[in-house]
């Protein structure tokens, strides 16, 4: 199969024109997941005097991707030494257990083993020893009341023997030679820490939250164009008109679009999140976006009834030391239940190619670096949810995958679970690809060289942000406060 990106943008086919707003907000977040609900949250409790919304198109947080994952709290292995991931995994790591502790969510520090074979103990040595040397992130400011001065070694691990290994989990194969223990990695109810952080929101003074409405346009906003009903005050500043459309239970528009101005507006859609910085940008320089379907089995059965801690195969670095930084193996993990489920593998997906229509008159196109195809069609923009249906083409699969460690499962004891889909910024011969935090200003898109592009009007845009994300989701918030108030 071959993988496309895509390259669609935002009223791709001008459905939406132009329309003047009649409100204003001081911050608008687009995207209703862990993270844009974090990034609201981190907003509405430091600016109580500012009004926060937060826009959803969907009829509740985290329906995407935020509540499609393994609920774990990572504790930072696996990413290279300075990237934006480590950095806010370990950071995120230590806000989040700090939260839970003050908001009653609930969690669980299990630990983790990532279990090695004879010739994968290099891959487990090498993160041992980067794990040793890590020290413990200085964010930019520090935006928590309820945060402490963090204790202990950034990420400690101990590398063990496979023997010590099977007296920890005695389920675990006679081929395991090693293993390195994780004392930090743990799991979280996600749903619950959801609910804690829009009650937040809703608690704060000037924090929204608006469910079941999509964003359908963006434009900067230009202020020679006086908006309607609002003061001179107000329609004079620099920031970002953004329509949306109210959508009822079927997720039928309910009406025309109703647009107001942003002062500023950050942008943490998730698999959306490439579309609003396309709908602005010349066409060739447009962002693609990648997708990568995640299956979850669940399992109840023999070879797994004394697992207390989530077990982590190495990846298939083609018995080497070096990362596979697109899957981690099919892992075991556990709920706040104690149910047992492995999980995610990797599956790449793709738009099907769509002939040429009127209103994208090129909707393929390739690449003029490597040959790749990219697709532009605004009707594939969803394309990922018919994908979201569990099915049991992954099991024999899976099962295989995890024998390797625990070989006295059952394959018959596996059925489908659920199904989650990543974004991802680069293809599957991409490589390594970090968060992405974009800041971008409404006059760049105005089109007059008299305009100070780097003032007001702020629009930052988080991309490619996925796991660590749910990790890393509170350090990520302060980055986005560090970078606005740095930009105002």
């Amino acid at each position: 199969m071959h993988i496309h990106g895509l390259k669609a943008a935002l009223n791709g086919y001008g459905r939406y024109r132009y329309k003047a707003p009649d409100s204003v907000v001081d911050h608008l977040i687009v995207g209703g997941g862990v993270v844009g609900l974090a990034v609201a949250r981190a907003f509405a409790l430091r600016y109580p005097d500012k009004t926060t919304y937060l826009v959803e198109r969907n009829g509740s947080a985290g329906e995407e991707t935020s509540s499609r994952g393994s609920e774990v709290i990572h504790a930072g292995l696996y990413y290279p030494p300075n990237s934006l991931k480590e950095m806010f995994c370990v950071r995120g790591r230590h806000l989040l257990y700090q939260y839970c502790d003050a908001s009653s969510v609930p969690y669980r520090k299990t630990g983790k083993l990532v279990v090695a074979h004879e010739h994968q103990r290099a891959y487990i040595e090498s993160l041992h020893k980067k794990a040793v040397s890590l020290k413990w992130p200085v964010p930019p400011l520090s935006v928590y009341a309820e945060d402490r001065q963090p204790v202990g070694p950034a990420l400690p691990t101990e590398l063990i023997s496979g023997s010590k290994a099977r007296e920890l989990e005695p389920d675990l194969s006679p081929e395991i030679a090693a293993a390195l223990f994780s004392p930090e990695t743990g799991i979280i109810d996600s749903h619950t820490y959801m609910e804690s952080l829009e009650r937040d929101i809703i608690e704060s003074e000037n924090g929204e939250l608006v469910y079941s409405t999509a964003v359908v346009r963006v434009d900067p906003y230009d202020r020679s164009r006086l908006a309607s009903g609002v003061p001179d005050v107000h329609a004079k500043e620099d920031g970002w008109v953004v329509q949306t459309v109210t959508r009822g239970a079927e997720g039928v528009s309910t009406g025309e679009s109703d647009a107001l101005l942003a002062r500023t507006l950050i942008n943490a859609s998730g698999l959306s999140g490439h579309l609003i910085l396309n709908s602005l940008v010349p066409r060739d320089l447009r962002i693609p976006m990648y997708y990568a379907r995640g299956s979850y089995a669940a399992y109840n059965g023999p070879g797994i009834g004394r697992v207390s801690r989530l077990l982590y195969p190495c990846p298939d670095t083609g018995k080497t030391s070096s990362h596979a930084f697109q899957s981690l193996g099919t892992h075991l993990t556990l709920d706040m239940s104690g149910n047992v489920r492995f999980g995610p593998d990797i599956q790449w997906i793709s738009p099907t190619r769509t002939s040429d229509s009127e209103a994208e008159p090129t909707p393929v196109q390739h690449s003029r670096e490597d040959g790749e195809v990219f697709l532009y069609d605004e009707k594939d923009i969803d394309f990922w949810k018919q994908h979201l249906v569990p099915d049991d083409s992954q099991l024999a699969a899976m099962y295989e995958a995890v024998k390797t460690y625990l070989p006295n499962i059952e394959a018959s004891k596996f059925r489908p679970d659920y199904v989650g889909i990543r974004p991802k910024l680069v293809p599957p011969w991409g490589g390594f690809q970090d968060f992405v935090f974009r800041r971008d200003y409404s006059g760049q898109y105005l089109g007059s060289a008299s305009r100070e592009v780097d003032k007001g009007g702020l629009m930052i845009s988080l991309l490619g942000i996925e796991s660590p994300g749910l990790t890393s989701n509170l350090a990520i918030a302060e980055k986005v406060v560090s970078m606005f108030e740095g930009a105002s």
